[in-house]
C-alpha cells in the first residue's frame, strides 16, 4: 500500500490518546491521514493527548481531538456536529476508517457477601454503554449523517475476555462478547451500503487498560509463557494491522473477530 492511497483521508478514533488508539492514531497519520480523537481525560493527563496531537501534526496530517464523553448521547451529537463542520470541503466528505478503542467498566466480581465489593446493576449498564453499545450509536449517528461512505470501514477492539472468564473481569467480559455481537450484526446491515465492520483480538498487552486489572501481573506471566513468540503484542502491532486494513483495497472483510496476537491464542 502506498501512502497516497491514503493521503488527505479521514479517520475516527475512540479512545485517541492513549493505547491503541494512540498507537493506531500515530500510525495513520504516518500513512497519510488526518486524524479525528475523542478522549476523556483530565487536565493532569491531557498532556498524552497534546503529545499524540503533536506527533500527528509532525506527520504533517491534520488532528481534531475532542476530549469528552463518547458514550454520553449529547455529546456525541456536539462532536458529530463538528466533524462535519470539520468536513464540509473534504472532497470525499466522509469518514474512512473508524475505530472504537474505548475502555473503561467495572472490574469487580459479580458475588460477594458485602454488595459494595461486587458489580452492581449501574455498573454493569455503564461498562456495557460504554465498551459495547456505544459502537452501534456511533455507527448509526455516523450513517444517518451520511459520513460513513461507500468503502468506510470500522473497528472495534474486543479482547479473549469475549470467550474466557476471570475473576474481576465478569462485565467487561459481558461487554467484548456483546461488542462482537453488535459488530456481525452491524456487518450484516452495513453491507448493502459498502460499510465493513470487524473486531481485533489483541493478544495480552500492557495498555492503561490492562493495567487497571486487579490481578493483571498473573495474566502477562501466562501469556508470556503461552504465546509462540515470548512476548506479549504491543499497541504497534496491532496499529500496524490496522493501517494495513485501512487500504482501500481492502474490502471483503466484514463481520469478522480477526486475532492479533501472534498465535497467543492457538495455545492451550
Amino acid at each position: 500500500m502506498s501512502k497516497s492511497e491514503l493521503e488527505g483521508r479521514w479517520a475516527l478514533i475512540l479512545g485517541a490518546s492513549s493505547g491503541f488508539g494512540a498507537a493506531t492514531a500515530r500510525a495513520l497519520a504516518g500513512a497519510g491521514m488526518n486524524i479525528l480523537g475523542v478522549h476523556l481525560d483530565p487536565r493532569s493527563r491531557l498532556a498524552k493527548a497534546e503529545e499524540v496531537i503533536a506527533d500527528i501534526e509532525a506527520a504533517g496530517r491534520q488532528a481534531v481531538f475532542f476530549n469528552t464523553n463518547a458514550a454520553s448521547e449529547r455529546k456525541r451529537a456536539r462532536v458529530l456536529d463538528r466533524i462535519e463542520a470539520t468536513l464540509v470541503d473534504d472532497p470525499a466528505g466522509g469518514i474512512h476508517f473508524m475505530l472504537h478503542s474505548l475502555a473503561f467498566g467495572s472490574l469487580l466480581p459479580f458475588i460477594r457477601e458485602d454488595p459494595d465489593e461486587a458489580t452492581n446493576e449501574p455498573q454493569m449498564e455503564m461498562t456495557l454503554r460504554v465498551m459495547a453499545h456505544s459502537l452501534v450509536y456511533w455507527v448509526q449517528d455516523l450513517v444517518r449523517r451520511g459520513l460513513l461512505l461507500r468503502g468506510s470501514r470500522v473497528y472495534a477492539l474486543s479482547s479473549g475476555g469475549a470467550e474466557r472468564m476471570a475473576t474481576n473481569y465478569g462485565a467487561v467480559s459481558a461487554a467484548k462478547a456483546a461488542l462482537e455481537s453488535h459488530s456481525r450484526q452491524l456487518a450484516l446491515e452495513l453491507g448493502p451500503f459498502g460499510i465493513a465492520i470487524n473486531c481485533l483480538r489483541p493478544g495480552v498487552t500492557d495498555t492503561p487498560a490492562l493495567r487497571a486489572i486487579p490481578g493483571h501481573e498473573a495474566y502477562v506471566a501466562e501469556a508470556l509463557k503461552r504465546n509462540p513468540h515470548q512476548r506479549l503484542t504491543t499497541t504497534e502491532d496491532v496499529a500496524t494491522t490496522l493501517a494495513a486494513l485501512a487500504d482501500p483495497a481492502v474490502t471483503w472483510i466484514s463481520g469478522a473477530v480477526i486475532p492479533v496476537d501472534g498465535g497467543e491464542s492457538i495455545v492451550g
